[in-house]
């Protein structure tokens, strides 16, 4: 483990495992064989990275999405580590050469897609070759709820049978215990270890809305309010939808681009990669977008349809808020909903067994959404976890419902539905209820039923609610074969002969005007404010610079939970910048000097016409005629440290150009000219200065050059 935390702290730039790493880090270097569930954003990649790395070989890492694979290798290859992966974007050259440099023992990390990987030629490629483990990524594709996406999967188990002395871990952020057993039986992992680190999610809040004819708006609303300019993902069910919304965000100005399996590849690739790359994108998709999706600042998930279980809720909100800043999870459902999943559940050629499973869990959908008690409290029970107290966190926390007794209104609504034979739709029913005069209902002989008209004390609005919520009791169910007709349970029974009170929720109407980014008591970082919001954005600017001349995504430079911390610590030389989280050695050599750049020019910026006791030394010191190299002697600091503050007493006014470095005047003539024709103020890193100097100037008297810049514009 010595080796593990070395690894961890040097190349990845954390200071300590994240609970459960360590354990499952130590197991899987030393031979063991596992199966990893962990939240998204909790960590699983660097249980197997790091176990690779510590390991004789190469691991292999079995991953579903080209463009996952892609970001992965970018991010590894940024902090140093020797990662590849072979799919169908590479040309045959390329690819030769990843093959080439795996049976030369010359990878740390191999990601492949299952398709690829079952193929005999690779199986025998990986024969030849010194293996450290086999890594599954997102297991959950394995079981019968998720192969159908890649039944590829299902072949897996045939890796334990070809290569019985490579250990292999399965990994997933949804799965339960049902799952987790299905995982492990078709994937050979039995006897293998099970880590289970929680699914709490405790940066994410939790809302659900009921839809009505503004929905869209108030969706529109809730971004503009809470996730203005932040990336998103909203899910609806048909492709017709998700092209529609799309069009209507762009409209209102917002950036949202469609994906769905009915896009032509090349769209789908074009519009994963700008969301990957891009600041403020919002994606509005099926749910054939985002598995595996490694963007750490996606700052909402909205859901325009209900999903069709808790696991795939899960799944799917947990794509928000990957780096642990606050995100939320918003959702819009309606009866409706239920009705069109049930009807393609039914429609399926799935067995009776499965759609008995697929029906138990659309309820727990159900129920989730109506409860007047705490979501998360809910969510993580079904998953077999306990949460002592509600969680403060989620919108029935945070804006408790109200609730009234519907006892009388209930059975009103459930003896229409008995008197109107139970075979018609919500609305039929709720028109009898209020005595619309209609040729349909005369036609039937319903204007002269008992329940005709006696549910003028609500409208129609209200219910539907009630319709909603005796569904989502378990009261009433849906006939997905009869067209959506509405249905008695044996559940009923009580409440129809008064034995038994309901209890309903108000509907809440949906909020109007006012920012609010309301936060319940979790303990969780929050952005940047007023100065910090300035610097933050200068910090993501850099960032987007460097990242564009990569051709890479910006987060993997520095996720935006690191560029909070340099805001909130403001590290003034490069041994502190090392010590912010995220920043690993290789990272701060190629980074360092132009993020501390920025951040000593905002501080200079925050304390205009002012220099600190420590720079006032300094610029003492040199006014007496030390050089850099001299004064830091005197004071014990680096030659750096020394030109940082010089800098900052250029930037204040106290020096000159000329008194702060010692350089003939050719010399500082030519430096100018680098920083005229290389330096881009809207990206201001100095890496492209110092190269075309040919290194011949350390990065503090450059910085010294910036600052007089910086005062003379």
């Amino acid at each position: 483990m010595d080796k593990a935390r070395h690894i961890l702290r040097d190349i990845f730039g954390y200071s300590d495992f994240r609970p459960a790493q360590g354990e499952i880090i130590a197991h899987l270097a030393g031979g063991g064989e596992g199966l990893v569930l962990m939240p998204t954003g909790g960590g699983k990649s660097l249980c197997y990275q790091i176990p690779a790395l510590v390991r004789e070989g190469t691991g292999v890492v079995v991953s579903p999405l080209i463009a996952l694979m892609q970001d992965q290798v970018d991010a590894l290859r940024q902090v140093g580590v020797r990662a590849a992966f072979l799919n169908s974007s590479l040309d045959a050259r390329t690819a030769q050469e990843v093959e080439q440099a795996l049976l030369a023992g010359e990878l740390d990390l191999l990601y492949v897609a299952p398709e690829r990987l079952m193929t005999e030629r690779m199986l025998d490629l990986l024969a030849r070759s010194r293996l450290a483990l086999f890594a599954i990524d997102e297991a959950h594709c394995v079981s019968q709820w998720g192969h159908n996406f890649r039944p590829e999967y299902l072949k897996l188990s045939a890796l334990h049978e070809r290569f019985p002395r490579v250990p292999r871990v399965a990994l997933t952020a949804t799965a339960d215990a049902p799952t987790r057993k299905e995982i492990a039986e078709r994937l050979g992992l039995v006897g293998a270890r099970h880590f289970i680190s929680g699914f709490d999610r405790p940066n994410i809040v939790y809302r659900v809305t009921q839809k009505h004819s503004g929905t869209r708006n108030e969706l529109l609303r809730f971004i503009r309010e809470n996730h203005a300019g932040e990336a998103g993902i909203v899910y609806c069910l048909s492709r017709k939808k998700v092209d529609a919304t799309a069009q209507w965000l762009e409209d209102q100005g917002l950036t949202a681009l469609p994906y769905h399996a009915g896009l032509a590849q090349e769209i789908r690739q074009d519009h994963q990669a700008r969301f990957l790359r891009e600041e403020g994108v919002i994606v509005v998709a099926t749910i054939a977008f985002g598995m595996g999706i490694d963007k750490p600042n996606v700052r909402f998930v909205a859901h325009l349809d209900l999903p069709k279980s808790l696991e795939a809720y899960y799944q799917e909100t947990g794509r928000a808020g990957r780096d642990g800043l606050p995100a939320d999870a918003w959702m819009a459902y309606g009866l409706q909903d239920v009705i069109m999943l049930r009807q393609m559940l039914e429609a399926s050629e799935a067995g009776e067994e499965h759609k008995r499973i697929e029906r138990a869990r659309l309820e727990a959908m159900l129920g989730y959404c109506e409860l007047t008690t705490c979501r998360r409290q809910r969510l993580l029970e079904y998953f077999g976890e306990q949460l002592p107290e509600p969680c403060g966190n989620c919108d029935t926390c945070l804006t408790p419902p109200e609730t009234w007794d519907a006892t009388v209104a209930a059975q009103k609504a459930l003896s229409c539905v008995h008197r109107t034979g139970q075979r018609f739709g919500v609305n039929h029913v709720l028109d009898v209820l209020l005595g619309k005069d209609s040729e349909r209902i005369t036609a039937l002989g319903h204007d002269r039923l008992s329940t005709y008209g006696i549910g003028t004390d609500l409208d129609a609005n209200q219910w539907r609610a009630v319709f909603r919520q005796l569904v989502a009791a378990g009261l009433l169910t849906v006939d997905a074969q009869g067209f959506g007709a509405l249905k008695l349970t044996d559940a009923c029974r009580p409440v129809l002969r008064g034995e038994q009170p309901v209890w309903l929720r108000k509907d809440a109407r949906p909020p109007r005007g006012g920012r609010r980014r309301e936060r319940g008591r979790r303990d969780v970082p929050r952005p940047a404010d007023g100065p910090g919001e300035i610097l933050f954005e200068a910090l993501r600017t850099l960032r987007r610079g460097l990242a564009d001349a990569q051709n890479v995504p910006a987060y993997v430079i520095f996720n935006d939970a690191t560029l909070h911390e340099m805001v909130a610590e403001r590290p003034r030389t490069l041994d502190e910048l090392g010590e912010i989280s995220g920043v690993g050695q290789r990272k701060l050599a190629q980074y360092g000097e132009d993020f501390l750049s920025v951040i000593l020019a905002h501080a200079a910026q925050d304390e205009p016409g002012t220099v600190s006791d420590t720079v006032a030394e300094t610029l003492g010191l040199r006014r007496l005629g030390f050089d850099a190299p001299a004064i830091a002697g005197r004071r014990g600091l680096t030659v750096e440290t020394v030109y940082n503050h010089l800098a900052r007493a250029v930037e204040a006014g106290e020096l000159s150009l000329r008194e702060a470095v010692d350089l003939p005047d050719n010399e500082l003539a030519r430096v100018r000219t680098a920083f005229e024709a290389h330096f881009d103020c809207r990206a201001p890193a100095l890496r492209p200065v110092f190269d075309a100097l040919g290194g011949a100037y350390p990065y503090g008297l450059l910085r010294c050059v910036q600052a007089a810049e910086a005062r003379q514009a």
